[in-house]
C-alpha cells in the first residue's frame, strides 16, 4: 500500500516538501505586519475547513471537486453564530460537527475581547474551502477582494487563518 503522506497538505506547501521550492508567484511572505495593537483592534477569524451555515447557505461545492480533484471551490461564506454545516473532502467533519471551535475558535476570540486583550470580535467571520487549484486565479481576482470587502465592511483591523 503507497501512503501519500502529501494528500491533505495545502498545495502550496506539497513544491517545499519535494524540494522544488514555491509555487511561481507564491515566493512572498503569507503574512502582513500589523501596526495597531490588539487591545485597539477588531479581529475577525478565516476557517479553511469549508464551514457554512445549514440550511441557510449552500455548502461548498463537493461534486465538482469529486469529478475534478484538484479543483477547491473558490466561493467563500460569513459565518455568525448558529448551526453550521461541514463541506469539505480533505478533512473529518465528524470532529468539525461536535465542536465547531475546532476550526472557527469565535468563542475563544470573543473570550479574549471581554479580556480586553482585543478590542472587539467581528460579529460575522469568514469560511472558505482550504483545498484549491493551483493557479488561485478565483481566489486573487474575485475571492479575495470579496472577503477584503467584507471585513472592511465590518470595520475589521485584523484577521487570523484559523486553517482546519
Amino acid at each position: 500500500m503507497v501512503v501519500d503522506s502529501y494528500k491533505f497538505l495545502p498545495r502550496s506547501f506539497r513544491p517545499y516538501y519535494e524540494g522544488r521550492g514555491p509555487f511561481p508567484g507564491e515566493e512572498g511572505p503569507v503574512w502582513a505586519p500589523f501596526a495597531k495593537r490588539l487591545a485597539e483592534s477588531k479581529i475577525a477569524l478565516l476557517t479553511s475547513a469549508g464551514l457554512h451555515h445549514e440550511g441557510e447557505q449552500p455548502a461548498f461545492d463537493l461534486d465538482r471537486e469529486r469529478a475534478e480533484p484538484d479543483w477547491g471551490d473558490p466561493s467563500w461564506r460569513s459565518i455568525g453564530e448558529g448551526p453550521v454545516g461541514v463541506a469539505h473532502l480533505h478533512i473529518n467533519d465528524a470532529d468539525l460537527l461536535a465542536d465547531p471551535e475546532i476550526a472557527l475558535p469565535a468563542k475563544l476570540l470573543a473570550q479574549l475581547a471581554a479580556e480586553g486583550t482585543v478590542r472587539a470580535a467581528a460579529d460575522n467571520h469568514v469560511a472558505v474551502m482550504g483545498y484549491q487549484e493551483r493557479s488561485l486565479a478565483g481566489w486573487r481576482e474575485t475571492t479575495a477582494p470579496a472577503i477584503v470587502a467584507f471585513l472592511r465592511d465590518q470595520q475589521v483591523d485584523g484577521l487570523v487563518l484559523a486553517p482546519a
